[in-house]
């Protein structure tokens, strides 16, 4: 099982053939593991890496940092499932440190993000602060770099 991960993960479109070559089992093995990864909820989706950047698509990105009160009973959990419901939130974190949840969300510009914060986020009851930091260049996703292959990276030796 873990190894048929690994190998999705660095590579989605791997087809059951290929994994069943790669891992020395049968087709139908393969099959078998794939149904009870999804069933277990191991493996909740497929999506494709994309560069928005080289896109025509002008969304902003920001981690907003939530130091918030956790509720009795339910602890950080509750609150962060109230969160996660708002279309905005792409990525939700409980995180150790300086704050508790790292909200990774997108709007169409800065003011909408800094409207959804305002309206949203900072009225929730049990939220005692928020930090937000804008998303200005991404170089690196998800394991992936975005960096141009025209640009000469190499260091300068004298």
């Amino acid at each position: 099982m873990q190894e048929i991960l690994e190998l999705l993960e660095n590579n989605a479109r791997l087809s059951t053939e290929e994994l069943a070559v790669l891992t020395n089992k049968s087709v139908d093995e393969v099959e078998t593991i794939m149904a009870e990864l999804k069933s277990k909820g191991i493996i909740v989706g497929w999506r494709p890496i994309i560069n928005w950047e080289k896109t025509n698509r002008e969304d902003v990105s920001a981690l907003i940092e939530l130091r918030i009160r956790p509720q009795k009973g339910c602890g950080f959990d509750a609150l962060a499932q109230r969160i996660s419901a708002f279309d905005q939130v792409k990525n939700l974190y409980l995180m150790s440190g300086g704050f508790d949840l790292g909200v990774f969300v997108e709007g169409k510009n800065i003011k909408d993000i800094a409207l959804f914060v305002s309206e949203h986020l900072s009225q929730l009851d049990g939220v005692i602060s928020t930090a937000t930091h804008f998303v200005l260049k991404v170089y690196k996703y998800e394991g992936i770099d975005f960096f141009d292959p025209q640009c000469d990276r190499r260091e300068v030796y004298s």
